[in-house]
């Protein structure tokens, strides 16, 4: 029966990688304390090798200022305008081979998506769990969602439809009827109101007010997942928003939560929230038009983040993309 079970699992319809379906039927199968506890284990040192020298390119100005030139242009609209700026640093003086890489996405002239994966948030046999067909031509970027629902105590709305209810006080990525994204914390920031179409909630949020939170290093209500998480050195992702609305996403391997908050805050975010982590479970990909005229993605971390046109393909795994606005008629 069980090997029918976990078979079962492996063969589901969607992406996900072989770690990824194994976690998830042992967690599914009263696994969860011996993963968690092989997790602490695997990812309890900080990363020893050296990486060369990156120049800083992040001041506290965010994306202007000196460090202007050190950022990679995205996306480009028909009137010129830029819409996605990626670039790499290291945040962490003592561990120089931590490097992460940085994407702003302003939230002028897009529309963002919220889009449920096969088995994230639930089951499901008819979500289309990829890019659709029709918003391909128009893609900015794509990028990762949360945790699983079964590891969060938060909500998920899409489409103005309640696939989970929504906890106050979790960190939660917003998205409004005009198609713009921010990080607020339920319940504080933002409640249900008819402007609100999409809503992702995972754990809370890891940079408020600009700085990242208190309590980071200790977890000791086990606000980011469960204990020790944060002191795991693993691939981390995070989101959050600038003061002047601009979306900001993260990622980097041998990360923990601490250093993830600080690069977050560092990149200019007001608030801010974790994404999903370990390996494979973190996807950014900007996407843009070559000299031969067809879309292509970049993934933001070569070599880390695999498959960049992972969401053109079914996924168990629910995830957001950014899409150009459509051009209004005169």
């Amino acid at each position: 029966m069980c090997s029918y079970s976990y078979a079962s699992a492996v063969f589901a319809p969607g992406y996900a990688t072989w770690t990824d379906k194994t976690a998830t039927w042992l967690r599914d199968h009263g696994g969860a304390p011996l993963v968690d506890a092989y997790e602490n284990w695997r990812y309890a040192r900080p990363p020893r090798t050296i990486a060369p020298d990156l120049k800083r390119a992040l001041d506290s100005t965010g994306l202007m200022g000196h460090a202007k030139r050190a950022w990679v242009r995205g996306r480009t609209g028909s009137d010129g305008t830029v819409h996605s700026f990626t670039t790499l640093y290291q945040p962490d003086p003592q561990h120089r081979a931590t490097v992460i890489g940085v994407a702003v996405i302003p939230m002028i002239g897009v529309v963002a998506h919220l889009m449920a994966g096969t088995t994230q948030p639930q089951t499901s046999t008819t979500t289309l769990a990829r890019v659709p067909d029709s918003d391909f031509a128009n893609l900015v970027a794509t990028f990762n969602s949360g945790f699983k629902m079964n590891d969060t105590a938060g909500g998920f709305y899409s489409d103005r439809t309640l696939g989970r209810a929504l906890v106050d006080g979790q960190a939660s990525a917003v998205i409004d009827d005009t198609g713009h994204l921010t990080v607020e914390q339920w319940g504080r920031d933002v409640v249900m109101n008819p402007h609100i179409v999409a809503v992702r909630q995972n754990l809370a949020l890891i940079v408020d007010h600009g700085a990242p939170v208190s309590g980071l290093s200790r977890n000791r209500d086990s606000s980011w997942g469960n204990a020790k998480n944060q002191l795991q050195y693993t691939e981390r992702s995070a989101l959050g928003t600038k003061a002047n609305g601009d979306l900001i996403y993260i990622a980097g391997a041998n990360v923990n939560l601490t250093t993830l908050a600080q690069s977050l805050a560092d990149a200019g975010a007001v608030r801010g929230m974790e994404l999903d982590i370990h390996s494979g479970l973190t996807a950014f990909s900007s996407w843009t038009v070559g000299g031969d005229g067809k879309l292509s993605p970049t993934s933001l971390l070569p070599g880390v983040q695999k498959r960049p046109d992972r969401y053109l393909n079914e996924d168990r795994r629910d995830f957001f993309y950014v899409t150009l606005a459509p051009r209004r008629a005169r």
